[in-house]
């Protein structure tokens, strides 16, 4: 896939009463870019990540799965450092976004994974009734109009005993704090970087309004929030059984949101080895926090990410 082009003006705003011709043409537009904008890897970093937000909401036992396909895979991010973990065997990919598929199975031939994929519609998954032993999904169901339509389908290509595990999926709580700080970050970045003796931190102005632009549509393809028990209770009527949810990151959003945005303003040779590393072990540092302390005393709904998991009957 050749690089997309900026979606016009005119294709937002069409695009704003069609959410899934917006996910379309936010997808494709930022396959390219997505694993660097949002720092992901498929290293150990990442792999851990993976490993341990599936294990947080969905335990480890059944590893490895032997045949497993992720649900808007974008770059693969969540499938492939699964695999990588030892999570499954075998893989599948679809997205809605040609593009993101096509750089989901490309970052797989990198790293040697058994993985096809094609796309597809979460809400008409393009494959045979129970096909696979797990369904994945990373920050996706928020992306899509019919959750429990989705969730259905999700059963329906289950094998009886098969689970579905969803991770990363925006709280409604959690999206206005991550929202509010992010857009404050990026108003002070922006602001303090035209003044004199910090404008070699301004990222030229034509990459300040594309970022700009990919917000603005950003906004109309994140349909959804949620709450951690309507989300369980939709599950239920879709069919699932042995439905649990979790949550993560408290404090970690309370840092992660202004870092990522921060990042996003600032020219990158700015930041070297030495910020990452801050970034990584700071926002680590604090998931355990939030995990082993928080997570104990305080509501499900104030914690950013919310987790999924259920059994087909």
């Amino acid at each position: 896939m050749s690089g997309q082009s900026q979606p016009s003006a005119a294709e937002v705003e069409a695009a704003r009463d069609d959410p899934k011709q917006a996910n379309i043409l936010y997808h494709d537009w930022e396959a390219n870019t997505y694993d660097e904008k949002w720092s992901i890897s498929y290293d150990e970093r990442c792999v851990s990540y993976a490993r341990d937000r599936f294990a947080h909401v969905a335990g480890t036992e059944g590893w490895p799965y032997r045949n497993a396909l992720e649900l808007g895979c974008g770059t693969g991010f969540f499938l492939l450092n699964l695999m990588q973990a030892g999570v499954i065997e075998k893989g599948h990919v679809t997205d809605i976004s040609p593009g993101m598929v096509e750089v989901a199975l490309r970052n797989a031939k990198q790293l040697g994974l058994d993985v096809d994929g094609r796309v597809s519609d979460a809400e008409t998954i393009g494959y045979d009734d129970a096909s696979f032993d797990l369904v994945v999904g990373h920050a996706m169901l928020h992306h899509i109009p019919d959750v429990e339509q989705a969730l259905r389908e999700v059963l329906r290509v289950l094998r009886p005993g098969g689970r579905f595990v969803f991770c990363g999926e925006p709280s409604k709580v959690g999206d206005f704090y991550a929202r509010k700080l992010g857009q404050l970050t990026w108003w002070a970045t922006t602001n303090l970087t035209k003044l004199p003796g910090l404008t070699d931190w301004r990222r030229p102005q034509a990459e300040l309004d594309s970022s700009s632009a990919a917000a603005a549509l950003e906004a109309v393809v994140d349909i959804h929030t949620f709450d951690p028990q309507q989300l369980r209770r939709t599950a239920v009527r879709a069919g699932a059984m042995d439905v649990e949810v979790a949550t993560d990151e408290f404090t970690a959003a309370l840092l992660g949101w202004p870092v990522r945005t921060f990042e996003a303003a600032v020219p990158k040779e700015k930041l070297g080895w030495g910020w990452a590393n801050f970034a990584y072990r700071s926002w680590r540092a604090l998931s355990s926090v939030d995990t082993k302390v928080l997570s104990h005393v305080l509501p499900k709904e104030l914690f950013y990410n919310v987790e999924i998991t259920g059994v087909k009957p």
